[in-house]
């Protein structure tokens, strides 16, 4: 009888809700504490790489976007089909596919922001931050917690290109987005000239450095102790 009432009682226990905290801590711990790029240190060549100006970086962003969340969700729907074996070469055929999707996308629709990524939009699909969620979380949660994690870690990493973009772009050229920021508010007039260094790959380093830094003054947890 006790076995019956403990059936029963599974069979009307409420579902968990779409958004539950549980579910909504998905999306924001890789903003924080659990960033990508700042906390897992992954991802950090096309941090380097495409921040330059914010419109590349951006444009990377969204594409990154696109490719976790639909690779989360394609490989958790997969998930009990695929031999452990064969997991890692599955995953990339499902990257792949979906990078040449993004890529045919933007040479389609933004050819010059195309061109300006050259490689890197190839180069997602060895992104060691896609590949790690598939095979650290897609392949053991089911399609809506994996979409919530692509998502999550997504925006994690958008925000950490675009900021860095935003700073090397306005202090380095003067412009956000192509924008003439700096000359619109009559700053060269006032004498300012451009940082030349900001756009040099080094200056990415030390911004992400920067960043890494706040984030620890503010979170002490995330300090590392030997």
């Amino acid at each position: 009888m006790s076995t019956a009432a403990e059936e029963v009682k599974e069979a009307v226990k409420p579902k968990e809700p779409l958004f539950s905290k549980k579910n909504r801590k998905l999306i924001t711990n890789p903003l924080d504490g659990d960033n990508p790029i700042t906390v897992q240190v992954l991802g950090i060549c096309s941090a380097l790489a495409i921040t330059v100006k914010v419109k590349p970086a951006f444009v990377m962003s969204v594409s990154v976007l696109a490719v976790m969340a639909l690779a989360n969700v394609i490989v958790s729907l997969m998930r009990n089909l695929i031999p452990s074996r064969i997991r890692i070469i599955v995953q990339l055929v499902v990257i792949a596919s979906l990078v040449i999707i993004v890529d045919q996308v933007l040479k389609a629709f933004m050819y010059d922001v195309s061109k300006q990524l050259s490689v890197f939009v190839g180069l997602i699909i060895t992104n060691c931050i896609i590949m790690g969620r598939l095979e650290a979380f897609a392949l053991g949660n089911g399609p809506w917690k994996s979409f919530l994690d692509g998502v999550g870690n997504a925006f994690g990493y958008a925000w950490i290109l675009i900021a860095v973009a935003f700073f090397r772009e306005l202090l380095g050229a003067g412009t956000l987005w192509g924008y003439p920021v700096f000359e619109k508010l009559g700053l060269y007039e006032l004498g300012y000239e451009n940082n030349g260094m900001m756009i040099l790959p080094p200056m990415a380093l030390i911004t992400v450095g920067i960043i890494i830094w706040v984030q620890r003054s503010k979170n002490r947890s995330l300090i590392e102790t030997n």
